[in-house]
């Protein structure tokens, strides 16, 4: 049982924090150098990495004993920032909070002594501390049980650690910008979304506020009535390079008609603004437009938090000007977006975009129709690189 009072509905752990002697393993390091991984905890922290969990250290040890061991029983690669030394653990817990840019509530520590958890609780009392003995129950506990598991969660600590691994590059780069995008090597992917897509889909719609032009959350039953009509087009889009994946970072719902296509919908993650993922998303779609001859015609409703993608839209050309071509648009089907008297219609004659220079795009033709089977989980039926 926990040692705070549970939240009801409890809310999802984001990281949780292990300590080690006589926690996480059998034993205490300083007095037994084959201290012991218990096979049950082991299936706990692949458990709760394979659901998306972060897991990191707070130890009172000396660091790079601790890490050998752990590198020894196979399982340092599993564990975010850690704090092994020897100061107060609520200061340890708060640092990894803050690196992770989590909030306190999303985070657990689990300790065997009730003096520890006790210590972190009154400096950190939003963090949920949980006693050793309760290590081979967490998979069984609702707060450990994420409602969905996406692709990206499986892959969430392999994100988090090329992210620090790009940060720390970043920050020893000396050239602009520009040249250091170019350095990252990264390789933009837009598809037809996949079956197995549409819970990320679902979760960028819901979770991105300065990046989303409507604010408007699909759920999965919208997504898949988009998926199955023929009009639309719901894409994905990722991002990788050589530090490793950043995952799904982008989603477009369109409405593709005669004289104009409709974007009902660009919404991308707010952690790759820096990488110009947006803009990137817009030129591609606007030349797009412009192979198959026709106006493009977007969303967009002030939040008071996507002022940034409004900037994009109007950066991208998009703008007020009226044109015969706005009449073409409706709400389609099955999705709860379409021009209401709170959203503007904004109009792009599109002509041809020069292919990104940071990033290599590989993207569909959208001039096609989309082929047999598109939104079925298969990536073979993807086309080759554009640009």
């Amino acid at each position: 049982m926990s040692d705070t009072a549970p939240v009801d509905p409890p809310a999802t752990v984001k990281c949780l924090v292990w300590d080690l002697d006589n926690t996480l393993w059998r034993g205490t390091l300083l007095e037994d150098e084959d201290v012991v991984l218990p096979d049950a905890v082991r299936e706990v922290i692949v458990g709760l990495d394979a659901r998306g969990i972060l897991q990191s250290v707070c130890s009172r040890n000396s660091h790079d004993h601790a890490w050998a061991r752990l590198r020894a029983l196979g399982v340092a690669d599993y564990f975010v920032v850690p704090e092994i030394g020897w100061g107060r653990k609520s200061d340890a817990v708060r640092r990894i909070t803050e690196q992770l840019d989590f909030a306190p509530a999303t985070i657990a520590f689990i300790d065997d002594q009730p003096a520890e958890r006790a210590e972190v609780a009154h400096h950190l009392p939003e963090v949920r501390c949980y006693p050793a003995e309760d290590a081979v129950k967490l998979l069984g506990l609702p707060e450990f049980s994420p409602r969905s598991v996406t692709v990206d969660s499986r892959q969430r600590r392999t994100m988090y650690q090329a992210g620090f691994r790009r940060t720390d590059e970043q920050a020893r780069h000396t050239g602009s910008h520009e040249d250091f995008l170019r350095s990252l090597e990264m390789v933009m992917s837009i598809g037809r979304a996949t079956d197995d897509e549409l819970t990320r889909v679902e979760e960028l719609t819901l979770r991105t506020s300065q990046m989303n032009a409507t604010g408007v959350h699909y759920p999965d039953e919208a997504l898949r009535a988009l998926l199955a009509h023929p009009g639309h087009e719901v894409l994905v889009t990722t991002l990788e390079d050589r530090f490793g994946p950043h995952g799904a970072v982008g989603v477009v719902l369109l409405e593709k008609h005669a004289r104009a296509w409709h974007l009902r919908l660009l919404a991308t993650s707010c952690r790759v603004v820096a990488f110009g993922v947006g803009t990137i998303l817009l030129n591609w779609l606007a030349d797009q437009a412009a192979r198959a001859g026709v106006h493009l015609l977007a969303d967009f409703r002030a939040t008071g938090r996507n002022r940034m993608m409004e900037i994009a839209y109007r950066f991208a050309g998009l703008d007020d000007r009226p044109c015969d071509c706005r009449g073409s648009v409706s709400g389609g089907p099955g999705g709860p977006g379409g021009s209401g008297e709170d959203v503007q219609l904004l109009h792009l004659v599109a002509g041809r975009r020069d292919a990104p220079t940071t990033v290599r795009l590989i993207a569909p033709d959208l001039t096609d129709p989309a082929p047999a089977g598109a939104g079925l989980p298969d990536r073979a039926r993807r086309p080759g690189p554009v640009g």
